[in-house]
């Protein structure tokens, strides 16, 4: 493997990095997100430069290192896109020998994955999916965002749960519950959701809602209902069974149990459920 290398996981709103060592401890420090389609190559450049560069230097007392690989893996990073962070990366760090950009779905797979084949499933404020044979990424069923589809997301249990406690659909008394510890009124959701920007975010910012009242009958049914539509309409699209299919994002991580629950009662058979992909990155491109 490459004696120091840089690894990152971007969403749009922050970028974990990893700077890992042959010898010594990683670094890891955070800066806002990257994506390429909301930023120039200017602008990312900019934001390493002022943002990265210096938490880097910050950690290891001003003395940075010449780094051998940079392996970034990021929200809107298409074949398209990704040579924006490309060169903006070769910018900021231009001795660097080998840079690569790619896909956060492609980051998700390597991580839980590492070199073997499994069916990798990215559940967070939005869902993904993705069969990966060890090696690139196969097959990937479209998430078509949070109105036609993310079925289990963030945003889709935020609607979910909104749709029915407005509607009077879930156990009696919840609705008061959640219009008064949030402080909101049914007014202030419907303009929230219809005239706000970033209604999917403002959606599956109400998770803690339904994590914490999952033990109440009608949340538990909604939770379970949404993860078994994600299974169904993903998941059951790739060659599923025999195939170990692995949950990363912060949905998975929370829901834990009620997503085991809902893979044992369709067949399926559960690999890892973790957080995020950085830690298994490090491993993947540190055993390369």
């Amino acid at each position: 493997m490459n004696n120091t290398i840089l690894i990152a996981d971007s969403g749009s709103t922050k970028t974990d990095w990893c700077l890992s060592f042959n010898n010594k401890p990683s670094v890891f420090v955070s800066t806002k997100g990257i994506n390429p389609f909301y930023q120039s190559q200017k602008e990312i450049l900019a934001d390493l430069q002022t943002s990265l560069i210096p938490s880097l230097q910050k950690e290891l007392g001003n003395n940075l290192p010449s780094i051998d690989g940079i392996y970034f893996y990021g929200a809107g990073c298409t074949p398209e896109k990704s040579p924006i962070v490309h060169d903006a990366l070769a910018g900021a760090f231009q001795d660097t020998g080998t840079i690569e950009v790619a896909s956060d779905m492609l980051g998700a797979a390597r991580s839980v994955c590492q070199h073997n084949a499994g069916i990798v499933c990215i559940l967070g404020t939005g869902s993904n999916s993705c069969y990966f044979d060890g090696i690139q990424i196969t097959a990937n069923v479209s998430p078509l965002g949070f109105i036609l589809g993310d079925e289990g997301s963030g945003a889709n249990l935020g609607k979910l749960m909104v749709g029915n406690l407005l509607k009077n659909q879930m156990t009696p008394g919840l609705k008061e519950k959640f219009l008064e510890e949030y402080k909101l009124t049914p007014a202030e959701i419907i303009d929230r959701v219809y005239r706000h920007p970033f209604p999917n975010r403002f959606l599956a910012s109400l998770n803690k809602f339904l994590e914490d009242n999952i033990t109440d009958e009608s949340v538990h049914k909604l939770v379970l209902g949404a993860f078994d539509a994600f299974i169904r309409r993903n998941v059951m699209q790739y060659e599923y069974e025999g195939t170990p299919v692995h949950f990363i994002g912060s949905i998975a991580i929370y829901y834990h149990k009620v997503l085991e629950e809902t893979a044992l009662a369709t067949g399926l058979i559960v690999g890892s459920i973790v957080k995020a992909p950085l830690d298994g990155l490090v491993k993947y491109h540190q055993d390369l």
